[in-house]
Formats: structure tokens, C-alpha cells, sequence
């Protein structure tokens, strides 16, 4: 039996991985139409790999997909991350979780997870093959596959495993919706919002702890750090309420206002009475401030409030504290466009769920074929869920490939 795997990015890996295990007798080939495997992973959480989240807990491991959370219960309830945790272990490579939950290899060098993934090919005899583009797919009255190649001879495949991973647009995915397949066009998922020009923008480096970040017009927040950038706004906060948005986004092509509540763990009624105290009782200057806020930040929203960081907390008059009520708890920038995360670039649709079997990986409509990892319309939040998604459904597919 031949098996062929369409991309030889994590999910694809992964997959041919499995199916080899499930089937040592198998001839298991990747396709990979880049320079290198594993790219992705090669990048990830700085160049240390993100590998997966420190999370055991099926029903909170699925709130951090946007979309596919119900479609990977099952793919998740066969491979967790502590399954991905005991795979690695087993062939040497130790991961350790830090604080936020993140994991990553005890190195802190992604090349130890593409190092172990190249070693564990070469060991089941998995063949790999690089600039390799599969242009089209023909299913023959067999029940096997042509796979086409540029440039190259078509191969024949028994069973052919999907893992291109996302398509920025719907045209790289226009060979799949040739096979009959239903496909969400793709927009960008985990994305910075771009304030061009925004005075904010020279407090470039400056990162808030906790933050709730809102799309105006919208119920869509999110709470978390926020980076402030030379072009805008990022961190956490803002690439988890981008996740959320995605399709929101898309749809007013990035022209939207986003509204930040710079210390969300006071209500606004005590930010009131706080300052309020401040200038009935303190004799400092207004610049000083206990509020655990960054200093350089609090003193742009009082520029922004037209109030002067030397000025004294018994001048302030009520139409002051108001305006800081207003700019602490709702200050609204206005955005124009988005920015890639480099570390994180992953794309929302592609393949509609509806399609595939999710306890086998397989397209309903044509058997034998297979799909894993972002080619799929699922996405995940930053912090390792989108590569715990590739290495579940990954599994899942090789698993079923791999059986005769």
C-alpha cells in the first residue's frame, strides 16, 4: 500500500509518522512543494517551539479554538497533549511548561522537535521529498489517486493524506474544491491591529499586564497583556480578540475601532472613587500613580486628557476625572488594517468541516482520502493549541491511513 502526504508541514509530519507505525509494510511518501520541513515549527514561539499547552482538560482545551472546537473533540478525546507530552518523551525530548501554560522542549531550541521528527522518519523508513508541488488530485474508478505534480510524472496513491497546511487566499485551495469539496474561503487569524499614526505609537515597547480589549460595535473581548508596537497594538489580548474576529474583521475589510480598558480589575464606579480620593486627600503631583499602570502609558493619557503630569491632584476639576474615567476604562483607537504575527501566522477556513469524518480524518464523500492540520477550517488561540490541533488530527489520519 501506498500512502502520500500533501505537505510536509506539522500535521503532515505527524501523519506520515503514524501511518509508518500503523503500517511498517506501507510505502509512506511526504510532498512538501517548500525549501524545507517543518518550517512552521521552525519559527514558533521565538525559534523555541511552542509544542503544545499544559492543558488536560478536553472541555477546557476546546475554548481556545475559534473554530473546529466541537469538530476536534473527538480528535483530541484519541491524541492530548499529554499524549503529544509521552510521544516525545519516549523518543528523548523532555518539554517543560512555563507559567502561562505554554510548552516547549527543555532546550529551548525548536531544531531538538524537528531533529527528533527528521530522526523518527529516517528510523520507520518514511520518504521525504522537498520542492515537490501537488498541483491536482484524480480519483480513479479503483478507488486509488493520481497525484499530480508540476513539473514532475503524476504518482499513484492508495490512500493520500491532505496536510498543505492554510491557503492566504481561496485559490490555493481551488484544487480541492475541483475533488467536489466544500471550502470556507480563508482570512487571516492571529493578527496585530495596525494604528497608523496614532500617538500611542511612540510608547513602542511599553507592555500593559492585564487588559480587556473590545471591537467596538460588537460583543467581542478579550482580557490579557497587551504590547503596544511601532505600528499599533499586540500581545496576548490582542491576538486572542483577533482569533475571535477574524470573519468580523474580514468583512469590514480592517477598518474598525477597538476599545481598551487599560485596568479591567477595577469597575469603573471604583476607578471613580479612587481618583476622587486621590484629589480630595493627596498632595503629589497627578503624574504620580498607584494604579499598577506603566508610567510612560499613564502620562500619554493625561497628555490625551489635556492635563499636564506636573499638575496637582487637588486642581483637577470634575470634568478631569472624568475624561481619565473615560480614557482608563474605554479609550478607543481607531484601526486600519492588520499585521501578521510572524511566530503564529495561521489562516481561519479552508476545508468545511462538514466534509470530513472526525473520527477518521476522512472526507465523507471520497474514501481513502484523508485531511489533518490547518488546511482545515480550524484555528486555535496562541500559546501551542494549533499545533496540538496538527498533531491530533495528524494521528488520527495516519491512523486510518495506515490500516489496510
Amino acid at each position: 500500500m501506498k500512502i502520500i502526504i500533501v505537505g510536509g508541514g506539522a500535521a503532515g509530519i505527524f501523519a506520515a509518522l503514524r501511518s509508518k507505525e500503523v503500517n511498517p509494510e506501507a510505502s509512506v511518501v511526504v510532498l512538501e512543494k517548500g525549501l524545507q520541513f517543518l518550517a512552521k515549527v521552525k519559527v514558533s514561539g521565538g525559534g523555541r517551539c511552542n509544542v503544545t499547552h499544559n492543558c488536560h482538560e478536553l472541555a477546557k482545551l476546546l475554548q481556545h479554538y475559534p473554530r473546529g472546537g466541537k469538530f476536534l473533540r473527538e480528535p483530541l478525546q484519541q491524541f492530548m497533549p499529554k499524549d503529544m507530552i509521552a510521544w516525545l518523551q519516549a523518543r528523548g525530548v523532555i518539554v517543560k511548561a512555563e507559567a502561562d501554560g505554554r510548552m516547549f522542549p527543555e532546550t529551548d531550541d525548536s531544531q531538538t522537535i524537528i531533529d527528533c521528527f527528521m530522526q523518527e522518519a529516517r528510523n520507520l523508513g518514511v520518504a521525504l521529498h522537498l520542492q515537490t508541488a501537488v498541483q491536482h488530485l484524480e480519483r480513479l474508478p479503483d478507488g486509488r489517486f493520481y497525484v499530480y505534480l508540476k513539473e514532475r510524472e503524476p504518482l499513484i496513491a492508495d490512500r493520500v493524506i491532505v496536510a498543505a497546511g492554510g491557503s492566504p487566499k481561496l485559490s490555493g485551495l481551488e484544487w480541492l474544491i475541483d475533488l467536489g469539496l466544500e471550502v470556507v474561503a480563508p482570512v487571516p487569524s492571529l493578527f496585530t491591529f495596525n494604528l497608523p499614526k496614532n500617538p500611542i505609537t511612540a510608547l513602542a515597547g511599553v507592555s500593559v499586564p492585564e487588559v480587556r480589549a473590545k471591537i467596538v460595535g460588537t460583543k467581542l473581548e478579550q482580557q490579557g497583556d497587551l504590547l503596544i508596537t511601532h505600528w499599533g497594538l499586540s500581545g496576548p489580548a490582542v491576538l486572542k480578540l483577533s482569533a475571535w474576529s477574524a470573519h468580523t474583521l474580514a468583512t469590514v475589510n480592517y477598518l474598525y475601532q477597538v476599545a481598551i480598558s487599560w485596568f479591567p480589575a477595577m469597575k469603573e464606579d471604583e476607578i471613580r472613587t479612587y481618583l476622587l480620593t486621590q484629589k480630595a486627600t493627596s498632595k503629589k503631583q497627578i503624574g504620580n500613580l498607584s494604579l499598577d499602570l506603566p508610567k510612560r502609558l499613564w502620562h500619554f493619557l493625561l497628555e490625551k486628557a489635556n492635563l499636564q503630569p506636573d499638575s496637582f491632584w487637588h486642581e483637577l476639576r470634575n470634568n478631569d476625572i472624568n475624561r481619565l474615567i473615560s480614557l482608563i476604562c474605554y479609550d478607543v483607537y481607531d484601526a486600519n488594517g492588520k499585521t501578521t504575527h510572524k511566530e503564529e501566522f495561521v489562516t481561519s477556513g479552508g476545508v468545511a468541516l462538514s466534509e470530513i469524518n472526525p473520527k477518521t480524518m476522512e472526507a465523507k464523500k471520497i474514501p481513502h482520502l484523508y485531511f489533518a492540520g490547518e488546511v482545515l477550517d480550524i484555528d486555535g488561540l496562541t500559546g501551542g493549541f494549533n499545533f496540538q490541533s496538527a498533531w491530533a488530527t495528524g494521528h488520527v489520519a495516519g491512523t486510518s491511513a495506515g490500516k489496510e
